[in-house]
């Protein structure tokens, strides 16, 4: 053998030897803690003039709004709530910030004060008093009004008022009549459109100048979508909106409100659904509309915000940017990037200069070669839908014969999207194979796919789920004795549910806060959602006309039918969930000699501030899933 032939040799039995220790290699088995840390700084903010910065910082057990001079770094904390928690912030002028101080989080009860940006002059505008308030827009009106809605006057519907953050009066400027389930304003902060709903059709109100009366201009069934994103600077009776009227794709169009009618399409596709779209109130256009497939894409409307996501890309290769808020000049950004495998980073981004400054990690714990790979996958119904979803596997172990856990995203109307997913990391890191499915009714992939998801909780979007689980078995990627559900909400509901409908599929079935009874659910609906109560007849079902459809889709009524184990945790705090239901649903299942484990906890087990009760829950998770898929 010459010299050249035995070099040859020697690196092919290096690349063996390295084939082979790759396929021996063992992923680290990483904390619990690690993939559900609390953020010590999140919602970041920036003042309409771009030179301070603020954040929620977490020191200890409290959380406060910190304030950031941009140029000298200089700061400090301007509240101060011992374990109150701040719901909302945001600012209304270059020195002022309003708050939302939690007061009972079981029933959405905030305070709200105001405060400048050195912590002075804090005083109250509003006692939660038993009633909500939304603002409609962010913007000082001549220095002192702020356009909000709330619903003091009747807990079912919400009223109009201009708030005097001064004196902290409200006054009237538009009485619901009853049937009003959303209010717009323009650029300049006038109210010119309002939404009302008969709970199946929506018709689009508009008016020409706050003197004048709303007039219906558009009537369309729930089933449609049609969003407005923003008035024509110069043409003050055309609005750019989202629409799927008479199409079954969304599009972004431009709307005269005076006519009711469509001019023009700014940007439609017959295989793409568009989610949302950009306008920029400096260039007074629009910027660009964002699609998903896959993963969320953009179609620039613009040259300009085409080359400033450009700059964005060769300054963060590789990552999905997102813009979180800008100044009034739109020169200073603060963005988040991200990936599957990485929760990324926030930044500030300076457009004049292209400089980039880093603000903090999601999360500094996690390690992107620690993560897997997020793949989207599709097949096809039983009845002929195509259907998506995304498969992680573990890291290096063969997509051969794996235990799963199907993850059901909650809904309805939800659904799985490409991009770091904490749960999904971490049953992937404990050696399952992870497959969410955006079963019909999935949003993004238009309106007749999410119509063909209503009232089939406990039909046909269980049967997408099971011929999801058939396809990754027929592909030997799944081992069939080893597949788990888990999910929570209505995913919490899907995992129940297949335990009893898809009998011997799945192994053992998990379920956080979960809804068992859609009875219950439906009651659970609050007051000032009633306008929309017939639209979740036509989605979920009507509880006086569908009975038995309903018991026989609600785990509540089915004990009977379980047989195998169950994991049910429940936050005995959420006012939309009844704890006693659970308790007996699971004393029904132990009855029949069942194997439960049960878990109550406080708050939510991902984002709330309780890191020992979200340890508590991984691990319980994590042992009820390794005794059940693993040890065979």
């Amino acid at each position: 053998m010459d010299m050249i032939g035995f070099k040859r040799y020697i690196f092919l039995i290096v690349m063996a030897l390295c084939s082979a220790c790759q396929q021996n290699e063992k992923a680290r088995t990483i904390p619990v803690d690690d993939f559900f840390k609390s953020q010590d700084k999140i919602a970041y903010r920036l003042s309409p003039d771009g030179k301070y910065l603020s954040y929620l910082k977490l020191q200890g057990t409290e959380q406060n709004i910190y304030i950031e001079d941009i140029a000298t770094g200089a700061g400090k904390n301007v509240t101060s709530l011992g374990d109150k928690r701040i719901v909302f912030y945001f600012w209304v002028s270059n020195n002022e910030l309003i708050y939302y101080k939690e007061v009972d989080a079981a029933k959405s009860q905030s305070d709200v004060f105001i405060i400048d940006k050195n912590g002075g002059h804090q005083r109250q505008l509003l006692s939660s008093d038993k009633s909500r308030l939304k603002v409609l827009d962010d913007q000082l009106i001549d220095n002192k009004y702020l356009l909000v809605s709330s619903n003091k006057r009747d807990s079912t519907v919400f009223d109009v008022y201009r708030l005097n953050v001064r004196n902290g009066n409200m006054e009237m400027a538009a009485r619901n009549p009853g049937n009003i389930v959303d209010w717009r304003t323009d650029a300049d902060g006038k109210l010119r459109l309002a939404m009302s709903s008969d709970g199946v059709n929506t018709t689009i109100l508009y008016r020409n100048q706050e003197s004048e009366a709303f007039r219906p201009v558009l009537t369309s069934n729930f089933k449609d979508t049609f969003r407005p994103i923003a008035f024509s600077h110069s043409k003050p009776n055309i609005i750019y909106a989202i629409s799927n009227v008479n199409r079954d794709k969304s599009a972004l169009v431009e709307f005269d409100c005076n006519t009711g009618k469509e001019l023009k399409n700014m940007y439609c596709n017959d295989t793409l659904n568009i989610t949302d779209a950009q306008y920029s109130r400096k260039k007074q256009k629009m910027s660009f509309v964002v699609f998903e497939t896959w993963k969320k894409e953009k179609h620039f409307l613009n040259d300009s915000v085409k080359l400033f996501y450009d700059n964005l890309d060769k300054l963060l290769p590789k990552t999905e940017t997102r813009i979180f808020d800008k100044d009034n000049a739109e020169n200073v950004f603060i963005l988040r990037s991200f990936t599957d495998r990485n929760p990324g980073s926030y930044y500030l981004y300076f457009a004049n200069t292209g400089q980039l400054r880093k603000l903090s990690d999601f999360n500094s714990s996690i390690h992107e070669a620690e993560m897997c790979e997020m793949k989207p996958v599709s097949f096809t119904s039983r009845d002929g839908l195509t259907i998506h979803g995304y498969l992680t596997l573990p890291l290096h172990q063969k997509a051969e014969h794996l235990p799963v856990v199907v993850l059901p995203h909650d809904g309805p109307g939800d659904r799985n999207l490409w991009g770091y997913n904490p749960e999904v990391q971490f049953l992937a890191n404990r050696g399952y194979a992870v497959f969410q499915i955006n079963y019909r009714g999935s949003s993004g992939y238009g309106k007749k796919f999410v119509a063909a998801g209503f009232k089939e909780w406990g039909g046909k979007i269980q049967d997408d789920i099971y011929d999801g689980v058939q396809w990754l078995i027929s592909r030997n990627i799944a081992d069939p004795k080893r597949v788990g559900i888990y999910g929570t909400g209505f995913g919490g509901f899907i995992a129940l549910n297949g335990l009893y409908l898809n009998q011997g599929t799945y192994a053992c079935a998990a379920s956080n806060a979960g809804v068992i009874n859609l009875f219950t659910y439906l009651k659970s609906i609050p007051p000032y959602q009633k306008p929309n109560l017939q639209m979740f007849y036509e989605i979920i079902g009507n509880p006086l006309t569908e009975v038995d459809r309903m018991r026989q889709a609600s785990p509540l009524f089915q004990t009977d039918k379980f047989n195998a184990p169950v994991f049910v945790a429940q936050n005995i705090k959420d006012p939309g969930n009844n704890s006693g239901e659970t308790i007996q649903f699971v004393k029904n299942l132990k009855k029949r000699g069942i194997s439960v484990t049960y878990l109550e906890n406080e708050g939510d087990t991902i984002f709330g501030k309780n890191q020992e009760s979200r340890r508590k829950f991984y691990t319980t998770l994590e042992e009820f899933l390794n005794i059940n898929l693993k040890r065979k």
